[in-house]
């Protein structure tokens, strides 16, 4: 291993070794997100740990429309523009397993997961994290532990094997499934069962056992996370903040299984402090998604209300009313997930934390929306009193002259101020 691979296969022994750091796990496509990450990076001087999930890249495109070596040469690309070394950058892919492929029966779907886990390992991706836990179409309600390790060590036997054949680095692992509902939950929240220590430990024994009987024992020393749930969620509009606490003894077990740190999902919007509170119990592995792209979406629509100040057009749909347009096409990414009366549903569509609305930038419509956006601030400088009533959360850093009033670098720091957060949190 090299680089920020090896850096991060030593995550639990800094654990053990009382050094609380960690890493923030970058979950976006977003080209913008991309940017402001591997810039926040090479100004930090840090490793940069970017994913992709099993439905938004995966060997048949996904949404983004990316094959894994796609997505590497994306990041990549945006990496030699920003300076980034990538000897400094770890490419992960996360839920791997069977779960764009869950209509199927267990053995098509498992087969389509292999050739996606054979694409993320031969594309050099290096943190794997194996999520079996779906049941397919001709399986039980609910899947036996037994059988999501048995799967998950299957798809370990594709990847190392693609590695071998590659000659590649050798991945690390992920292991666990006990996450909260991918991009938020469904329903109003207020409390949320943290995982219990006798189902963590089993997770990692049965997984052990697993690997072991394909004689995957070496490839299992190079598994150092386990997904839990440490009580931490978020919804359209609720936030449940990290409870440490209720955790307590959740985080006792990591002492004895010293190979571990845990990984928590679905930490976007927790409170710095509670960010803070997760790795220093072991959380070492925060994943963040949906909390970056909320808040470059925050920066667009402000951005499109300072272009009718600073350039009207009547001719020129505001970006709003563009993305409001193409989530009424193609409503299959909200509609089961926002509930109410079509204001509720409105509202919604383009404020919801859960911010479903990142589904839908690449489309073509709104990418012209976006660019028609851009080219009508250009370059400009934005009047800092623009800049207070409508993108205020930036104007005293804009006054202090950290931020450029162009539109690309507000759009940069809104993003950039999410990062700073999760940079704080995993650097004590």
């Amino acid at each position: 291993m090299t680089g920020a691979t090896t850096r991060f296969a030593g995550i639990a022994t800094r654990r053990t070794a009382a050094a609380k750091g960690g890493i923030a796990s970058i979950c976006s496509a977003h080209p913008l997100v991309i940017e402001a990450t591997l810039r926040h990076g090479a100004r930090n001087g840090a490793d940069v740990l970017i994913e992709a999930t099993c439905n938004q890249v995966n060997h048949e495109g996904g949404y983004t429309g990316m094959i894994p070596a796609a997505f590497r040469a994306f990041v990549e690309t945006h990496a030699g523009r920003t300076g980034f070394p990538l000897d400094r950058l770890m490419l992960g892919g996360d839920h791997l397993g069977p779960n764009p492929w869950k209509h199927l029966p267990a053995a098509e779907a498992m087969n389509k997961a292999a050739a996606m886990i054979d694409a993320y390992a031969s594309a050099g991706f290096t943190k794997l994290h194996l999520d079996t836990s779906m049941a397919c179409a001709d399986d039980s309600a609910a899947l036996a532990d037994e059988t999501i390790a048995a799967r998950a060590a299957e798809l370990a036997a594709v990847a190392e094997a693609a590695v071998a054949r590659s000659g590649g680095e050798k991945p690390v692992y992920i292991i666990g499934t006990e996450v909260p509902v991918p991009g938020g939950a469904l329903e109003a929240l207020d409390h949320m069962r943290v995982t219990e220590p006798a189902d963590a430990l089993r997770t990692v024994e049965l997984h052990r056992q697993a690997f072991s009987r394909l004689g995957l024992d070496a490839a299992f020393a190079r598994a150092v996370g386990v997904v839990v749930q440490p009580g931490v969620e978020f919804g359209n509009a609720d936030i449940i903040a990290y409870a440490p606490w209720k955790a307590t003894k959740l985080v006792a077990a990591l002492e004895s299984m010293p190979q571990f740190v845990f990984e928590a999902h679905s930490t976007d919007y927790q409170p710095a402090e509670a960010l803070a509170a997760l790795v220093r119990d072991g959380f070492a592995i925060l994943k963040v998604g949906p909390w970056l792209t909320f808040a470059l979406r925050e920066a667009l629509y402000g951005l499109s209300h300072i272009a009718d100040e600073l350039a009207p057009d009547p001719s020129r749909e505001g970006l709003p009313a563009a993305m409001e347009r193409a989530m009424l096409a193609s409503p299959g990414n909200w509609q089961k997930y926002y509930p109410g009366t079509p204001g509720e549903q409105r509202l919604q569509r383009h404020f919801s934390l859960s911010d479903r609305i990142r589904y839908y930038w690449p489309s073509p419509d709104a990418q012209h929306a976006t660019e028609t956006l851009l080219a009508a601030l250009g370059d400009r400088e934005i009047p800092r009193p623009l800049i207070s009533q409508y993108l205020g959360h930036l104007d005293a850093e804009v006054g202090a002259g950290r931020i450029e009033p162009t539109a690309h670098e507000l759009l940069i720091a809104s993003v950039t101020r999410i990062l700073d957060i999760y940079r704080s949190a995993t650097n004590p």
